[in-house]
């Protein structure tokens, strides 16, 4: 599973979108989540295409990178940094070239050899 993770956050960190959807079951779901409470669902590899797509111009570098790992069953959690740096000006203020760092958390499942569930946790 681990090896699996890691192409998947690979392929994140490169903002190759095609590359992450080889990781992912058909069934995906993706789920946000910031400060204990769900921002964003999605269910199904078109869906998480679309989303993966529309944020690829928000970031001219972004990286994950795993600082704690366990794993049981079908289901993996990892402890991630954050670090990115933003390619356009948003309109709350965050400028091109500002960067953000921040620590997050992971959940992950794996069904038929690829991921079928994905929830990024932040403060």
């Amino acid at each position: 599973m681990r090896q699996l993770i890691d192409r998947y956050i690979d392929a994140y960190n490169r903002i190759d979108v095609d590359a992450m959807l080889l990781t992912l079951h058909p069934a995906i779901v993706f789920e946000n989540y910031a400060g204990g409470q769900r921002t964003l669902r999605t269910e199904g590899l078109l869906d998480f295409d679309r989303l993966a797509r529309s944020t690829q111009p928000l970031f001219s570098a972004r990286r994950q990178v795993i600082t704690a790992y366990r794993e049981q069953g079908d289901t993996a959690w990892a402890e991630i940094q954050f670090d990115g740096t933003f390619a356009i000006d948003l309109p709350n203020g965050i400028r091109a070239g500002q960067q953000i760092a921040m620590p997050g958390r992971s959940e992950y499942r794996v069904h038929d050899g690829l991921l079928v569930y994905i929830a990024d946790h932040s403060a």
